[in-house]
C-alpha cells in the first residue's frame, strides 16, 4: 500500500505533518464548529474523494494525508475495516512518517489548549480527561513533564485521553520518559490508534453493518 500511494502523495515529515495540500475544506468545517452525522457504510462508499477527506481528514490529528490514503481502499464493509485501513497506513510508513505523525499532535493541557488554537476532537478529549480543570501545581508539573518528554524523544507525549483521566496521564507521562525512543515511538502510535478509533464511532454508525473485514 505505501509503494503504490507515496508515488502521488506526500510522506509525513517529521517537522510537517499537517499536509496542507488537502485541507481547505475541513478548515471551514471547523470554523463552522459542525460536525457531520454519523453514517453508515453505504453512504461512506457512496461518497466523492473530497468529501471523504473532510469527513476523516482529522480522525488522525492533523493529516489528512492518512484519508486520502485510505479512501482508495473503498468499498469499505464496516467501522472496523475502515480502522484497519488506516492502522495499516501508519504500519507501512517510515520511522520519521510516524514520527510525523505523533508530532502533529498538540502538547496535553500546552499552549494550543491555553490559546482555543486545539480541534475540535482535541478539545473534547482533553476536556473529558479533566485537563482543564488542572490545579495550578499539576498544570506545572505537566508542563515540565511534556517539556522533558519532547527534549528526548523530539515528538509530543501522546495518550488516548478519552481513556483516561488527568492523574493516569500524569502517572503514565512519568513512566513512559523511562522508555526508550523505539518503545515510545510504538507505544504513541498505538495510542494514536486507539484514539482514530474512538473518533471514527463517532462519525460511522454501526446500525445495519456487514462484519466483514
Amino acid at each position: 500500500m505505501f509503494t503504490r500511494l507515496t508515488s502521488r502523495l506526500p510522506v509525513p515529515d517529521s517537522g510537517n505533518v499537517c499536509c496542507h495540500f488537502i485541507t481547505c475544506a475541513m478548515d471551514k468545517t471547523q470554523a463552522a464548529g459542525t460536525a457531520p452525522a454519523a453514517l453508515r457504510v453505504p453512504q461512506i462508499n457512496a461518497l466523492s474523494d473530497e468529501q471523504f477527506i473532510t469527513i476523516f481528514g482529522n480522525v488522525i490529528e492533523h493529516c489528512p494525508l492518512v484519508a486520502a490514503a485510505v479512501v482508495t481502499s473503498r468499498p469499505i464493509h464496516s467501522l472496523k475495516h475502515l480502522h484497519a485501513e488506516i492502522c495499516s497506513f501508519i504500519d507501512e510508513l517510515p520511522i520519521r512518517g510516524r514520527e510525523g505523525i505523533l508530532r502533529s499532535h498538540p502538547d496535553l493541557a500546552g499552549r494550543a489548549a491555553m490559546e482555543g488554537q486545539l480541534t475540535e476532537e482535541s478539545r473534547q478529549e482533553q476536556k473529558s480527561a479533566g485537563l482543564g480543570d488542572l490545579t495550578a501545581e499539576e498544570r506545572s508539573k505537566l508542563k515540565l513533564l511534556n517539556t522533558s518528554y519532547c527534549l528526548k524523544f523530539g515528538f509530543p507525549f501522546v495518550i488516548c485521553a478519552r481513556m483516561n483521566k488527568k492523574v493516569a496521564i500524569l502517572q503514565g507521562l512519568g513512566v513512559r520518559l523511562n522508555h526508550s525512543a523505539e518503545e515510545e515511538l510504538l507505544k504513541g502510535i498505538e495510542e494514536v490508534k486507539k484514539i482514530a478509533l474512538l473518533r471514527l464511532k463517532n462519525l460511522v454508525t454501526e446500525d445495519n453493518m456487514d462484519s466483514k473485514v
